[in-house]
């Protein structure tokens, strides 16, 4: 008895050791309970413009939220569109599923997406018609699930995003020796990320089997085989790598950063630089340390991220904190009349130098989705959605 007693004992040190326990999002559940203070009043007073309204509107959920159950029938819905033949045909021959069709819009606009003026909308829209092929394509009865870092931020191998569990998106890859990561800038000295636990294979979890087709375009391993298109929409089959960035979530991923991210930051400009990341300043920003949260290939490539199912969690994330922001002052930030609802570019960080984006400005998702303008992604209860974060 005393034998069993013991084992028993060790065995619950053992469960107690790797137990989560999500840290505190304070700060920034009492912005989005003044947001939706704010929402709930801009609603009311401009009831006759849409038929959307906080009673109607989809409630997007956090991934601890959900139970066991919801969360395979996500993981099953992201397995299904990855089994569903590409629509892409010549634009990417690499591409072979519905998932890889998403992934080679986004190689193609790279350059156009990040670093400018529509970096917010059309990762909006994309994450939005995401969401549509999983209910449309695929049976999904429920919508994109978002990953609040600041639960997670302190102790990312254990969460049940990425603990390896049926319940999870799979965990870390295995070890593999390997250098860290280097984040360009104009300015030296580069953000250095040292190189995490992992860096190969992932074997755990719902996508342990994933082969990853498109990419790399600009890798952060160095033994990654190279795509036969300079595009990088060549047919390139591999496994999916990670290596879960713990560093790059205890300085970036906070729920400290994202408080101050929203409170600190009114006008839209400085919002979204911020936010992606100042690296001349040596500041990662929320969004780029979230890609860096499963690193590896393809997910700390800033072509083919959305090729780690982990994307679509953080970006969803990324469209709250957005959500968030707004609903601190719907009239200004949200609203196509408002004059705080859009700043930069259309090139990554202005270069090479271009013109200012415009309200008119098309969100071209090619075979995925029917174009629609920024104007119409600037709210997500208007335009093409009806949709409000829980």
């Amino acid at each position: 008895m005393h034998i069993s007693l013991l084992g028993a004992a060790t065995s619950l040190l053992c469960v107690s050791a790797s137990a989560f326990t999500p840290a505190s999002t304070s700060g920034t559940d009492k912005l989005n309970d003044h947001g939706m203070t704010k929402l709930k009043t801009y609603l009311h007073k401009n009831r006759g413009q849409n038929s959307c309204s906080l009673d109607n509107a989809v409630k997007r959920q956090e991934w601890s939220s959900l139970s066991k159950s919801n969360k395979k029938k996500y993981t099953d819905a992201v397995l299904c569109l990855q089994s569903k033949p590409a629509r892409s045909g010549s634009i990417a021959p690499g591409a072979k599923s519905r998932y890889d069709d998403f992934l080679a819009t986004h190689i193609n606009q790279t350059l156009t997406i990040h670093g400018t003026g529509n970096f917010l909308s059309w990762h909006r829209y994309y994450v939005y018609t995401f969401e549509e092929a999983l209910r449309n394509e695929c049976g999904y009865k429920g919508y994109i699930p978002y990953a609040n870092w600041g639960k997670y931020a302190e102790d990312l191998l254990n969460s049940p995003i990425f603990d390896g569990s049926d319940y999870s998106i799979s965990g870390n890859g295995e070890y593999r020796n390997h250098t860290g990561a280097s984040i360009p800038s104009a300015a030296t000295p580069f953000i250095q990320l040292p190189a995490g636990s992992g860096g190969g294979c992932v074997t755990t979890g719902p996508f342990k089997n994933m082969t990853v087709n498109l990419g790399p375009l600009a890798p952060v391993f160095d033994d990654i085989t190279p795509n036969p298109r300079p595009d990088g929409l060549g047919y390139n089959p591999r496994c999916l790598r990670r290596d879960i960035g713990v560093y790059a979530a205890s300085i970036a991923s906070t729920d400290a950063n994202s408080t101050d991210l929203i409170r600190e930051n009114t006008y839209i400009g400085d919002f979204q630089t911020t936010m992606q990341g100042d690296f001349a300043g040596g500041l990662l920003g929320v969004h780029t340390a979230g890609h860096f949260w499963a690193g590896g290939d393809p997910g700390a490539d800033i072509f083919s991220s959305p090729g780690d199912p982990w994307f679509w969690l953080h970006h969803a994330q990324i469209d709250r904190t957005w959500w968030i922001w707004q609903n601190q002052d719907p009239a200004s930030r949200s609203s196509v009349n408002g004059n705080n609802s859009l700043a930069g570019t259309i090139t990554l960080n202005n270069s090479p130098p271009s013109r200012n984006t415009r309200l008119d400005d098309v969100i071209d998702l090619g075979v995925n989705a029917e174009s629609i303008l920024i104007r119409d992604a600037l709210s997500t209860t208007a335009g093409p959605f009806c949709y409000v974060y829980v």
